[in-house]
């Protein structure tokens, strides 16, 4: 796992106007939780905070540098733009070395889906729990050689050392379905043409309830 070294600074001006500023300013809005001590507001380097993330993934492990002490967080929590995609705020868990945490890690495909197969993801993430300074990034969920009708379970993957599932075992995560014919989907697509033309010819409430007068 890797770890980042990003400068912090208290952050004094609440509300969304200083948080307008905060950004404005090239900066994240921030809190970190944890270890029963009252919240702590700070605010982080925007570019630096997105190139570590890009990098190490949204488990990365950060060495805050806050008023000259030092302070081990991880994300919690990230609010991102919906249309500029840039991040907005930064839920941040205080962590220790030897410390255990549960954490939601992405779950990566790998391997060659069954010929004639279709790939169903149930879920995108599984919960471990695992060292704080010892996170995975991604863990990978193999389906190469699984036949039609198969499945993997969360008590299937293949875990990094260190780590344990937290979740229950016998949660689907990826099914191999039969992947539907051409016939099927031209079937499928035509149902969803015919209930879209029906529903634009009802009449709006207004337009109805004023025939009926």
């Amino acid at each position: 796992m890797s770890e980042v070294r990003l400068s912090a600074e208290p952050r004094t001006e609440f509300g969304k106007g200083g948080a307008r500023r905060t950004r404005r300013a090239g900066k994240i809005p921030a809190v970190i939780y944890g270890h029963g001590e009252a919240p702590r507001h700070v605010s982080l380097p925007a570019r630096e905070f997105s190139h570590a993330i890009r990098q190490g993934g949204a488990n990365v492990l950060l060495t805050l540098d806050i008023s000259g002490t030092s302070q081990l967080a991880i994300p919690k929590a990230i609010q991102r733009h919906p249309i500029k995609g840039v991040f907005e705020h930064v839920d941040l868990l205080a962590v220790r070395r030897g410390e255990k945490v549960t954490i939601d890690v992405p779950l990566t495909i790998v391997g060659e889906i069954a010929r004639g197969g279709l790939l169903a993801q149930e879920n995108t993430t599984v919960s471990i729990e695992a060292e704080a300074t010892n996170l995975p990034s991604e863990i990978e969920v193999d389906i190469e050689g699984l036949e039609i009708g198969s499945h993997v379970t969360a008590g299937d993957l293949k875990l990094p050392s260190g780590s344990a599932l937290d979740t229950d075992p016998e949660q689907i995560l990826v099914s191999i379905q039969e992947a539907p014919t051409a016939a099927e989907l031209e079937e499928a697509i035509e149902g969803e043409v015919e209930e879209a033309a029906e529903l634009a010819a009802e009449p709006a409430p207004a337009e109805a309830e004023s025939r009926s007068e």
